[in-house]
């Protein structure tokens, strides 16, 4: 059986709706300058040009202290890229950025509570560190974080309804949120909110030009849970003629590929793997090799499956991080040679 993962890499919307969202908007950041910079930092990450992006990041910083933006994508620029590549945290530097990032927009907000973009770049640092967190496996301070952040974004949209970042953000939490709770919508306090995070979303990419990859981004993973693969496939490829090179965008358009065109799927993720850059953690490498294994299976290429489960297995000197990071996943490698090797 083809173990699909839909959102195993579900962990990089939460990066991405982050990212895309301050860029996201009909209101421009009224600093022509800081707008520039943003958009050059952010099509750098997004393209996983962590070096380019950090330089962008670190201007930006240097030239507008008085913001705590350049710190904030600082932050997420160095997560980005440690979970891109499959590497520890630099745990000293991205607390320390959010930390100092939280701090300098609450004293904005106390300054100026009416002012939206002080309300959004609290609600977008603590959002940061909420993931962080979460990362880290602190689910408690994750999940108090969180809600403080989204309460951020509802009050951005309390001083501005046209605020459309606070809508896309909100729109992807609404979602998922009621998704992963679905077992307690019985109840009379908790609604299901599904498709209205998705109108949020909707609304988000019709009325802003700079939203659009984060609507796709989001709704794509959103169209891969509800089972529309095709509707997935069509939003990724848009993005992806943006930037043809995004892995986070790619990752995305192999899944729901599964279940239309196998070996356009198999090929999509071969073009991820050798985008690669060499590490030495053979986490990416381990984790790909077997979702094209289980493609092939299912293609009926047991030949294929069988040289790509063998070659997994035979990787050694694996760290502790690396393999905890892998779980399960070496044993159902093993599972599935076995049920390969058994079926000849």
């Amino acid at each position: 059986m083809l173990v699909t993962e839909p959102l195993e890499r579900f962990s990089l919307l939460i990066i991405l709706l982050f990212v895309f969202s301050c860029k996201a908007s009909a209101q421009v950041y009224p600093d022509a300058e800081v707008d520039g910079l943003l958009k050059k930092g952010i099509n750098r990450l997004v393209s996983q040009d962590f070096d380019s992006a950090e330089k962008c990041f670190k201007t930006l910083d240097e030239k507008h202290p008085s913001l705590p933006l350049g710190k904030i994508y600082l932050a997420a620029n160095l997560i980005a890229e440690a979970y891109d590549k499959a590497l520890p945290y630099d745990s000293g530097k991205i607390e320390k950025l959010l930390s100092s990032s939280i701090e300098q927009s609450e004293k904005l907000v106390d300054k100026d509570e009416s002012n939206v973009w002080n309300l959004y770049f609290l609600a977008l640092a603590k959002g940061y560190e909420a993931y962080y967190k979460a990362l880290n496996d602190s689910w408690l301070p994750a999940f108090t974080g969180g809600l403080g952040s989204v309460s951020g974004f509802e009050k951005c949209l309390d001083v501005d309804k046209s605020f459309y970042e606070a809508y896309a953000a909100l729109g992807a939490y609404k979602y998922w949120r009621s998704r992963k709770t679905e077992f307690l919508n019985w109840l009379p306090f908790v609604d299901d909110e599904k498709k209205l995070g998705m109108k949020y979303l909707e609304t988000a990419i019709k009325k802003s030009h700079y939203n659009f990859y984060l609507g796709v981004y989001s709704l794509q993973w959103i169209y891969i849970d509800l089972g529309e693969y095709n509707k997935a496939a069509k939003l990724s490829e848009r993005a992806l003629r943006d930037f043809p090179q995004s892995r986070f965008f790619k990752w995305g358009y192999a899944r729901a590929l599964q279940d239309i065109d196998l070996k356009k799927a198999v090929t999509v993720y071969y073009e991820i793997l050798n985008s690669y850059p060499s590490n030495g953690n053979h986490y990416n490498e381990i984790f790909l090799k077997h979702l094209i294994a289980q493609c092939y299976d299912r293609m009926g290429e047991k030949d294929k499956a069988l040289a790509l489960c063998n070659e997994i297995l035979s990787v050694n000197g694996l760290s502790g991080f690396v393999k905890e990071k892998l779980g399960d996943r070496l044993d159902r490698v093993r599972k599935l040679k076995a049920e390969l090797l058994s079926g000849k």
